[in-house]
């Protein structure tokens, strides 16, 4: 591990639509801090270089809460672009212009709202990502699943042939890179669809039933419990 620059590029750029929030979702507050605080504080070990990318209209709120929290942890920030894709693409493009050897450089994209994210995640993700070249960390699903077709017909998927994927999606520099170089399609969700798109396997590992995505007002209310108990 101690041959390969490591990075994490955060993507932080909601708006807090579905929160019913005028705040960002990414900055409202667990146990009176903002939740992409505790994100960010997940990563600040073991030598990885942070690199935030949010929208440019988020730059002085920021900037007031970090003064405000006397938030400390290094970052660099990098601005963001009108999707995920393009976003994660200007990530790419800082990191590029600061590294002459991507073939040593691992680079994990996490979503900013992804605040429980924890050490053993990360470190596994880095750790695998050597070997495999594109790791994903992903669950089971405990709910009974169906697919709908273009048609409107559902019918039931098989549960246990089904993961729930979270981040970091870690992978070689290089790979991630050159599969970003492609024009943005709608049907990319996440990293993993872009890299596979570009023809390199996705290899999953074990997620974390706790690594949530902060999306609702109720997954304010299960963090704060989990954070108190």
């Amino acid at each position: 591990m101690s041959d390969f620059k490591k990075y994490v590029i955060i993507v932080s750029g909601g708006t807090g639509s579905r929160m019913n929030s005028a705040t960002p979702k990414q900055f409202l507050e667990l146990n009176k801090v903002p939740l992409l605080m505790h994100t960010i504080r997940a990563f600040n070990a073991s030598d990885i270089h942070i690199v935030l990318v949010q929208n440019d209209t988020h730059a002085d709120i920021w900037a007031s809460l970090c003064t405000k929290h006397q938030f400390d942890v290094p970052h660099s920030l990098v601005s963001g672009g009108k999707t995920r894709f393009h976003s994660v693409q200007n990530g790419l493009r800082f990191i590029v212009e600061n590294e002459a050897d991507l073939g040593s450089v691992l680079i994990a994209v996490h979503d900013g709202a992804r605040p429980f994210v924890s050490k053993k995640i990360i470190e596994h993700s880095f750790q695998e990502v050597i070997d495999k070249k594109a790791v994903v960390p992903a669950i089971e699903s405990r709910d009974s699943l169906r697919i709908i077709s273009d048609g409107g017909i559902n019918k039931a998927l098989k549960r246990e042939k089904v993961r729930l994927v979270q981040t970091p999606q870690t992978f070689f520099a290089n790979i991630l890179y050159d599969a970003y170089a492609s024009d943005y399609n709608a049907e990319f969700t996440d990293d993993a669809s872009v890299v596979e798109k570009s023809g390199y396997p996705i290899h999953l590992i074990e997620g974390d039933i706790r690594n949530i995505k902060i999306t609702y007002p109720i997954d304010i209310a299960i963090a704060e419990s989990w954070m108190n108990n």
